[in-house]
């Protein structure tokens, strides 16, 4: 009897918290509209993280939904000449490619149109701007954002972002966090229409040293901790060789570190060369992740694709594979298998990490 009546307390409370929360969620609704609340699973089933690819492979696998996530904001940073700009106009390419609409904020003034049309950026369907001061950069990425009808908005540079009021005072004048409070924020305006509107914005930043640090890298990203709070993936990228041919630099070696990635495991690192004129070459990342993969055999100095020898030498490959795209694709199409990511890059789920460590 006594068991009786405490499940009849039990399901009175239920029921008094059940109503308690029906009551609520009515309130809210009247006050901020319909759909201002709602229970997750119901009705809407979770949707995989759409993405865009990098135009690298091994960057796309090493970021684990096969390339940058849609509707978040990204930073790309690293010493100058590291190939941060390279890295981002190859992504505008991919996301033109799908039909995509972009634009680039030019706050640096450097954009290089005709480096960027080898990238395969279509300049005809690019919007650009060339504000003079952050506040107006700011303010034209978030009218973009809003529109809804822009899918990836780039910024060139953060460090570039001038406030106002240190262009109006006099140099040397000392103003002293104005820059942190101005990328603040617009972090907590943007990030709201971003994910709405499903747009991705990329922050290229540069580096500079802290003074007096004793321990740990002195190294530190310029406009305050903001960005790095709000950013879903923070890319490092370093140069750490040069491709030369001959005795002439027709290159560099370059290593991305993905330090931060709330859509799949971070720390993940990967390599591909940036060829003068040219970008990524994509042939270069199919012969080292077809290797790794086991899809491309290396004996000594040879590369060879089942029967067939691609050639001798790492350069000579990559030229093989330049002349003959059909095996390429073959290739890209294996390796993509081997990580679980979409032949047309459409989703992915990237997975084998030791396989991406290179």
């Amino acid at each position: 009897m006594a068991t009786a009546d405490i499940l009849t307390m039990s399901d009175k409370k239920t029921a008094e918290k059940q109503k308690a929360l029906d009551s609520a969620l009515a309130q809210i609704e009247r006050q901020f509209g319909k759909g201002s609340i709602m229970k997750l699973g119901k009705d809407s089933p979770v949707q995989e993280i759409e993405a865009t690819s990098t135009g690298s492979l091994g960057l796309d696998i090493a970021l684990g939904i096969g390339g940058l996530p849609k509707g978040r904001i990204i930073e790309i940073f690293g010493p100058e000449s590291s190939g941060k700009t390279t890295l981002t106009l190859h992504a505008v390419a991919e996301e033109q490619k799908k039909g995509g609409v972009c634009a680039f904020v030019d706050a640096e003034h450097a954009l290089d149109p005709v480096y960027a049309k080898k990238l395969g950026v279509d300049l005809d369907e690019l919007l650009i701007s060339q504000p003079d001061t952050g506040e107006q950069a700011l303010e034209i990425v978030d009218t973009l954002v809003r529109s809804g009808a822009v899918s990836l908005v780039v910024v060139d540079s953060v460090a570039a972002l001038t406030p106002k009021s240190e262009l109006e005072g006099d140099m040397g004048d000392s103003s002293v966090g104005v820059h942190a409070r101005l990328m603040s924020q617009a972090m907590r305006k943007l990030t709201g229409s971003i994910a709405k509107s499903n747009c991705m914005v990329i922050f290229i930043n540069q580096i500079r040293m802290k003074i007096g640090v004793m321990f740990g890298s002195p190294e530190t990203t310029t406009g305050g901790n903001a960005l790095k709070f709000y950013a879903s993936v923070r890319l490092d990228i370093r140069r750490i060789g040069a491709i030369k041919d001959r005795d002439e630099v027709v290159g560099n070696s370059t290593r991305v570190k993905v330090v931060k990635n709330k859509v799949s495991p971070p720390f993940k690192q990967v390599e591909f060369d940036i060829m003068y004129g040219e970008g990524i070459s994509k042939t270069g990342e199919l012969l080292d992740l077809g290797v790794k993969a086991g899809v491309v055999d290396k004996s000594g100095a040879w590369f060879s694709y089942g029967d067939e020898r691609i050639g001798q030498g790492r350069e000579n490959s990559k030229n093989f594979l330049k002349e003959n795209p059909h095996i390429a694709i073959e290739i890209e199409d294996k390796i993509r298998a081997a990580h679980g990511l979409d032949f047309q890059m459409a989703d992915g789920d990237g997975d084998d990490d030791d396989l991406v460590e290179m």
